[in-house]
């Protein structure tokens, strides 16, 4: 039988949808938003990857995989639903559950009193034949006998639902309230991780329910006030796909916007949702040459959409490599324009995520974006001098601990919050790195004539000078630098900075400071220090002995690395350091070019996953890139050897790389782009990472791992920032004072 599509459009949607959920805010921050939603879209087409399914005896229900299949042509909000497909027989039984998104930084907590979905028969089913549901607060569903776990009783969803109906969406509102504790500890509606679908009244019949919009809130006032449509939508059409603009509905019932497309001119019909606060939605076409109309409603917390927008039109069109990459950066140099936290103007450690949370290191990533983004016409130079100077101002009132900024603070406060817990509650000498790198670049970059950019100079100075890089030597100054100090806790978390890895830039800032300056002799101490804490340290976290005497010497796949660990490690330790410094300008004992010997760690990371010796789904010489990123399993450093290689691959390994491997990663962004734009490219350019053989693709953007992209391909084009950030002065200083000592017989 074919699917008919089954959709709301304006003219439908306020007759059939009474009594509908809203919530106490609007949410204009993704923190608001995920306090409320458990399930709105899923990002594979197929199969939903947070959620999971089972029968036994001779009961059936619908899977992909483990994994509840996916519908595409019966939805509440486009593009997707989920499909419970089911038939309960006697002495069998079957269970479906919907897991929580539990991306970053996501807080635990829901808010609201009723839980809300919309369900939607193809064919009636009566109130005895529906599921029983379930509600459980661990990732592990049901399968909970351990504190804090817990979950509900069986609540008859017929009971609640009563019959439903074929053929149109009913909402079912079930108060938090009606559920009660079915295991040994009380349950907490609040934490609720899972809902569980499971098998009721053996029937012996296969029913079909859509799911969708699955929500904990509040009940909505009585308000008959609709939201205007859209105004002044634009299209613009790009190489695989047309990105659509409109301006923001000023409302505070204002729940979401949906998109409609046609390509023939006719017939409108919703393609995607997109969430009050950002007016850019990225509509993948998949090949050149395709022209398609857009229109754009808002829709309320009530699900009662606006009339359309005017239609715009947007046709795509066969770039060259060049506009590819301008399209690229600019994509994801939104990520720190729009994206930014309002108040201060820093980067957000991933969105969606906490909206409280700033990264300081990602911040200073984030300003070298910025460079690139005034110097590519992606904003103005008065606006770019505007953001820098709010992030300047910013920092100069944020928690500061001898001059070094935490790793995470509050960016409407300044104040530190200790995420990693209660020992990272103080300085964080490596992040202070990071933002000191793009600080001193836009330093050189921004400075004009004017009033504000020589204020700006001065301020940056300040900042500068006043990181006491050599108070992280320790309490009793030696061979290494440290990465934290605690006002409370002192040097509690005792982790000393030990090549070859990320934080090389530590010791070079540090070596390079005007005021606090550590002595030269420390690079070889310290950062590629010969003492058995050092080689104990580098074998440790690589599991290798390559590499422990910081020098490597060895071959992989045909390509000599002259310094690395193991095989490299993740793609990263090439990009965190670099993205201001230019590593041409590098060399000492063991090797006379730190560029050759990235590149090389690249070709290594490429080679690698063309081999793939774990045989995982998807790699080759067009996909590859192996750096830290989240995963299916949470956050994973991954890298080209057997204890760190998960599957997963992060477009910013490759995309990073241009420098290194212009043509490789240019191989790499096309096959992402326009062989896995679909599930890949949103409105910060391609996601984070992707699995494929377990079908995850991942539903945050890191702040970390955007910025490289915008700004190592701008040094692959242009040299921009490597330029600005070696015109310091201190820097050329630095490297005569290293070329000093590396002549020195060690």
């Amino acid at each position: 039988m074919r699917h008919r599509r089954i959709f709301f459009t304006p003219r439908n949607l306020v007759l059939l949808l009474l009594g509908l959920v809203w919530s106490s805010a609007v949410a204009l921050a993704s923190t608001d938003y995920y306090r409320h939603v458990v399930f709105d879209n899923s990002l594979t087409p197929d199969a939903y990857f947070n959620s999971r399914g089972m029968a036994n005896g001779s009961s059936f229900l619908e899977l992909n995989g483990w994994r509840l299949p996916v519908e595409t042509k019966t939805f509440l909000t486009p593009p997707n639903a989920l499909r419970l497909q089911w038939q309960s027989q006697p002495g069998g039984g079957w269970e479906a559950e919907v897991h929580v998104d539990a991306h970053r930084n996501r807080l635990p907590e829901f808010q609201g009193h009723n839980l809300y979905f919309w369900c939607f028969a193809p064919e009636a089913i009566v109130a005895d034949d529906l599921p029983m549901l379930v509600l459980s607060n661990t990732g592990q569903g049901l399968q909970v006998a351990e504190f804090p776990g817990a979950f509900t009783e069986p609540l008859p969803l017929g009971k609640i639902a009563g019959d439903i109906p074929a053929g149109r969406w009913v909402q079912v509102r079930i108060p938090l309230a009606d559920f009660h504790t079915g295991s040994i500890y009380e349950f907490r509606p609040e934490s609720i991780q899972n809902v569980v679908f499971h098998q009721g009244r053996a029937d012996g019949t296969r029913h079909t329910l859509m799911i969708d919009e699955i929500r904990v809130d509040d009940d909505p006032p009585a308000s008959a006030t609709g939201l205007p449509p859209p105004e002044n939508v634009r299209a613009v059409g790009y190489d695989r796909h047309a990105e659509v603009r409109w301006d923001p509905v000023d409302s505070p019932t204002i729940g979401r916007y949906v998109i409609y497309r046609s390509l023939d001119r006719k017939e409108f019909e919703p393609v995607g949702i997109q969430l009050p606060g950002t007016n850019r939605y990225e509509d993948f076409l998949g090949r050149s040459g395709v022209t398609a109309q857009y229109k754009v409603a808002a829709s309320d917390w009530r699900y009662r959409t606006s009339a359309l927008s005017k239609a715009a039109s947007a046709t795509t069109r066969e770039f060259s490599d060049d506009e590819l990459l301008t399209m690229l950066q600019e994509a994801c140099f939104h990520y720190y324009w729009e994206g930014a936290e309002p108040h201060s103007g820093m980067t957000h450690e991933n969105l969606p995520g906490d909206d409280r949370i700033v990264a300081t290191g990602a911040s200073g990533m984030g300003i070298a974006t910025l460079i690139v983004g005034v110097d590519r016409g992606f904003v103005t130079r008065a606006q770019g001098i505007e953001r820098l100077t709010k992030i300047v101002s910013f920092l100069e009132h944020a928690d500061r601990y001898h001059g070094a900024w935490s790793h995470y603070m509050n960016g409407s406060t300044g104040k530190t919050m200790p995420v990693f817990g209660v020992f990272d509650n103080g300085g964080d000498l490596v992040e202070t790195s990071f933002l000191m790198e793009g600080l001193l670049a836009a330093r050189q970059y921004f400075r004009g004539n004017s009033d504000a950019e020589r204020d700006l100079y001065n301020r940056i100075s300040q900042l500068w000078e006043t990181v006491e890089w050599d108070w992280y030597r320790g309490p009793q100054p030696g061979d290494f630098i440290y990465w934290h100090w605690s006002a409370e806790w002192g040097w509690q978390i005792q982790h000393p900075l030990i090549g070859f890895n990320e934080v090389m830039i530590t010791y070079l800032l540090a070596m390079s400071s005007p005021t606090h300056a550590v002595p030269a002799e420390m690079y070889y101490s310290g950062w590629a220090g010969q003492s058995q804490r050092a080689l104990d340290y580098r074998q440790g976290w690589s599991g290798s002995p390559d590499g422990n005497h910081y020098g490597n010497g060895h071959t992989y796949y045909g390509i000599k690395l002259d310094v690395a660990v193991g095989t490299g490690g993740p793609l990263f330790f090439t990009h965190y350091s670099f993205f201001g410094f230019d590593p041409h300008s590098l060399h000492d004992r063991f090797t006379s070019s730190y560029f050759e010997n990235n590149r090389n760690i690249a070709l290594v990371n490429h080679a690698y996953c063309i081999a793939n010796p774990k045989h995982f789904q998807g790699y080759g010489p067009h996909a590859w890139g192996l750096t830290a990123s989240d995963g299916p399993d949470g956050y994973e450093p991954h890298a080209p050897d057997d204890n760190s290689d998960r599957g997963t691959l992060t477009p910013t390994g490759a995309l990073a790389s241009f420098p290194y491997t212009p043509e490789a990663s240019m191989a790499a962004f096309k096959h992402y782009y326009r062989d896995l734009g679909a599930r890949l490219w949103d409105i910060y350019g391609p996601r984070d990472a992707y699995n494929a053989g377990q079908n995850w693709v991942s539903p945050i953007y890191m702040g970390l791992n955007q910025a490289p992209i915008v700004v190592m391909t701008e040094n692959y084009r242009t040299g921009l920032v490597w330029k600005n950030f070696m015109a310091n002065p201190e820097i050329g200083v630095m490297l005569h004072k290293l070329d000093a000592v590396t002549r020195k017989q060690p």
